[in-house]
């Protein structure tokens, strides 16, 4: 009996690898499932995932169909979004679609092995993906979205040229938002600005810290584009047009929420993006040999309603680049049509 023990053992190995490999196995029948999530329900996330969605359905993958999509949202919490993350883990999804740095720091928590496709993250290299050097995930890649930061802050020395201090807006618990401030400094500091930055908790303090911004003196103001702000971002129209303060905004919907100027980019080519290297991972190419994009056309977008409410006068040069103008009275009554 004992000369049979290591074949009994051997046996036993084979069985138990048998069932862990069946564990993992995909169920019969069942769809390939994207777990999708973002950090805050704003408009340009929301944007990008619908946009991400719409796109795969093109591209023939279409829910409930022979794909399936798992939507959540972490309604600005970062310890929901790594619950989320853990959930999508345990749910054995096979890709992870993570809008925002937070959400992709929360998947890259939850999982080494399960693909994650991020979009809307200012700068990935922040994390070890992308950029030169090896990478510390292998399971991730996406697409980048660094904030026109520099480009607005030259704009508004163009369109106020004896402006000297620029209030801004900020939320500690976003690295992308701490990482953005340090670039604004930096650009400020060559174009003559001083920055003013009044930091946010999370979304429900921002129009407190918009209204103190007021007392600091400031001849603009131009907050960071970061995930808790830019869902935010009508508090802060709302105090800039009612009290005559310029505002200029790094995400193209502020156009349309206060700002008499805006630079950012096209979310809804950003979910596009996002779902051609969605389909290239369902196609079965591994994360690592798909290269991180970056986003490349920046848009300008004003509304000379909003400067002449603010007080401030676009120069000739900045119509004429302007890629749309928004003819929205801000926070009128009786807006007129945007054309």
């Amino acid at each position: 009996m004992v000369e049979h023990l290591p074949m009994r053992r051997t046996a036993l190995l084979v069985l138990l690898a048998a069932l862990a490999f069946a564990a993992c196995r995909k169920p019969a029948g069942r769809s390939y499932t994207f777990g999708v999530f973002q950090i805050t329900d704003s408009p340009t996330l929301t944007e990008a995932r619908r946009s991400f969605i719409q796109a795969l359905s093109e591209a023939g993958l279409r829910d409930g169909v022979n794909v399936r999509f798992e939507i959540r949202s972490a309604m600005g919490d970062t310890n929901e979004a790594q619950r989320i993350a853990q959930q999508f883990v345990r749910e054995r999804v096979d890709a992870i679609v993570a809008l925002s740095t937070p959400c992709l720091q929360a998947a890259m928590m939850a999982t080494s092995r399960i693909p994650i496709i991020f979009s809307s993250v200012a700068n990935p290299q922040l994390l070890g993906v992308g950029g030169p050097g090896p990478r510390r995930a292998h399971n991730v890649t996406g697409v980048s979205s660094m904030g026109p930061i520099r480009p607005m802050l030259a704009l508004i020395r163009e369109v106020m040229p004896r402006a000297k201090r620029v209030g801004t807006l900020w939320t500690p618990a976003e690295v992308n938002s701490e990482y953005y401030l340090r670039v604004a400094r930096e650009a400020a500091a060559e174009l003559g600005f001083e920055i003013v930055a009044v930091p946010v908790a999370n979304g429900s303090g921002v129009l407190f810290a918009a209204q103190t911004l007021l007392n600091q003196k400031i001849d603009a103001i131009f907050p960071i584009a970061d995930n808790t702000i830019s869902a935010e971002f009508e508090s802060v129209g709302r105090v800039a047009t009612e009290n005559g303060i310029p505002l200029f905004a790094g995400i193209l919907i502020g156009a349309r929420l206060g700002a008499c100027a805006a630079m950012g980019w096209d979310f809804s080519e950003m979910g596009r993006m996002t779902a051609a290297i969605a389909v290239r991972i369902k196609n079965g190419e591994a994360s690592d040999e798909i290269p991180v994009v970056a986003m490349r056309r920046l848009l300008l977008y004003i509304n000379p309603a909003a400067a002449a409410r603010e007080g401030v006068e676009l120069p000739a040069p900045v119509l004429r680049r302007a890629d749309e103008v928004i003819a929205t009275q801000p926070f009128s009554e009786s807006p007129a049509e945007n054309r």
